[in-house]
């Protein structure tokens, strides 16, 4: 039987968080499912439509591991969206989960944007419990298309740690049954 490698999710470039006690990485997240949902202040599709959608899937799915990550990337009117324009936003529209600032680069392209490949915003990513992009999107898709994606990811399994694969005799994608003679 053959597996699907996907490929893994980039780690996220972020300047300041909002509504976090600490920074996050994708890499503290393995196991979790996360909706990485990339948004502007000033992106009327986002404000009309995407954070809607964002704030139903936190509603629908807040009682599971699913981990919900905003990031404001900017790459147009850089001098209107400071950081201190998106903290009034945040609290404004009543925003809850993370949200990162998109590390700015050298060009107009923000970093944690380039890496993912964004066209613009809105823009979302699904990413796996084991790291990998299940699905990359630009602009809103509706909202049955994209709860099913949730709950088929968080319907898999939670992937066994690499020490505990090892733990468990496990090797070359295959593992020794308890008490089973080699």
């Amino acid at each position: 039987m053959s597996t699907l490698h996907l490929p893994l999710a980039p780690e996220l470039a972020v300047s300041e968080w909002f509504n976090t006690p600490a920074p996050i990485t994708l890499e503290g997240l393995r196991g979790k499912v996360v909706y990485l949902h990339s948004f502007q202040l000033l992106c009327p599709g986002c404000v009309a439509e995407s954070l809607p959608q964002v704030r139903k899937i936190e509603r629908l799915f807040g009682s599971t591991d699913l981990q919900v990550i905003g990031l404001h990337t900017v790459f147009e009117h850089h001098e209107a969206m400071t950081p201190v324009t998106l903290k009034a936003f945040i609290h404004e529209y009543r925003l809850t989960s993370p949200i990162g600032v998109d590390q700015a680069s050298d060009g107009d392209v923000p970093v944690t944007m380039a890496r993912y490949g964004f066209r613009g915003t809105p823009s979302s990513v699904l990413i796996g419990r084991d790291g990998s992009i299940l699905h990359h999107a630009f602009g809103v898709e509706d909202d049955m298309a994209v709860g099913a994606r949730i709950a088929m990811a968080l319907a898999q399994p939670v992937p066994a740690a690499a020490g505990e694969a090892a733990d468990r005799g496990c090797a070359d994608g295959r593992c020794a049954l308890p008490g089973a003679d080699a």
